[in-house]
C-alpha cells in the first residue's frame, strides 16, 4: 500500500496506524530523504550532482530499526531519528530530493523494502513512480492552514517555538518545490483514492483508509 501527499497532511501518523491495523511494516520514505540530507550536511557535501555526492551515496547506509515500539532511522550506524525532524531538515529533504542521483539511490532502496510484501510506504511519489502497480494507493491532502497548525503542534511538542506564519510559509514553499521539480513531482496517481484530512480526526482518516483497503481487496482486509 502507498500513501502519498504533501507535508503535514497526516501521512506518517495515518500510515503508522494503518500498518498496525493490518500487521504490515511501516516505511517512512520521507525520513530517508531527510537522513541523506542530514548526512550530506554533516559532511559538508554540496546539494548538487558531482563526485562528492556520488561518494557519499556509495558510502551511505540507511536502515529502520524497531526499539521499544518506535521505529528508528539509522544512518551509517547513527540514530538520527530526532535530529531529522526539525522544520529546517524538512526543507533540506525537499532540496536534496530534487537531485536525480539521490532519487535513484533511494528509490532502489525503497523498492527493495516494499518488495518484501505487506508494507505501507508513505511519501510523495510512492504510488506514481516507485510502486505504480501497488494494490492500494491513497493520496492525503489538507488545507495549508490545517497542515500548518499540525506542524506547529508537532514542533511545539519537541520544544521548538516556531511562528505559525513561518511554518505556513515554509509549507507553501515546499509544496512548490515538490510539485514543480522535474523528477518525480508530487502528484496524485490517477488510480489513487484522495482523502481531505483537514476536518477529520486521525481515527476518522484511518477508518476511511481501511474502508478503501476493504473495497479494493473485495472485502478482505
Amino acid at each position: 500500500m502507498t500513501i502519498d501527499g504533501p507535508s503535514g497532511a497526516g501521512k506518517s501518523t495515518v500510515a503508522k496506524c494503518v500498518a498496525a491495523r493490518l500487521g504490515f511494516t511501516y516505511i517512512d520514505t520521507g525520513a530517508m530523504y531527510r537522513g541523506i540530507g542530514w548526512l550530506a550536511r554533516e559532511r559538508g557535501v554540496p546539494f548538487r550532482e558531482g563526485p562528492e555526492l556520488d561518494a557519499l551515496l556509495q558510502d551511505a547506509s540507511l536502515a529502520f530499526e524497531e526499539h521499544h515500539d518506535t521505529t528508528r532511522l539509522i544512518v551509517n550506524g547513527e540514530d538520527v531519528t530526532e535530529r531529522i525532524r526539525s522544520a529546517e531538515m524538512g526543507m533540506v529533504a525537499s532540496d536534496i530530493s530534487a537531485i536525480p542521483s539521490v532519487r535513484h539511490w533511494l528509490s532502489a532502496l525503497q523498492r527493495s523494502l516494499g518488495e518484501r510484501g505487506n508494507t505501507v510506504l508513505e511519501g510523495r511519489d510512492m504510488g506514481t513512480v516507485v510502486f505504480p502497480d501497488a494494490d492500494v494507493k491513497l493520496f492525503l491532502t489538507a488545507s495549508l492552514e490545517a497542515r500548518g497548525g499540525r506542524r506547529a503542534a508537532e514542533l511545539c511538542a519537541r520544544g521548538e517555538a516556531v511562528a505559525l506564519s513561518k511554518i505556513v510559509e515554509d509549507l507553501a514553499r515546499r509544496d512548490r518545490n515538490d510539485s514543480s521539480r522535474e523528477i518525480a513531482p508530487l502528484r496524485k496517481a490517477d488510480d489513487a483514492i484522495e482523502i481531505d484530512t483537514s476536518a477529520l480526526t486521525v481515527a476518522e482518516v484511518v477508518d476511511r483508509v481501511m474502508q478503501a483497503v476493504e473495497r479494493r481487496r473485495g472485502g478482505r482486509v
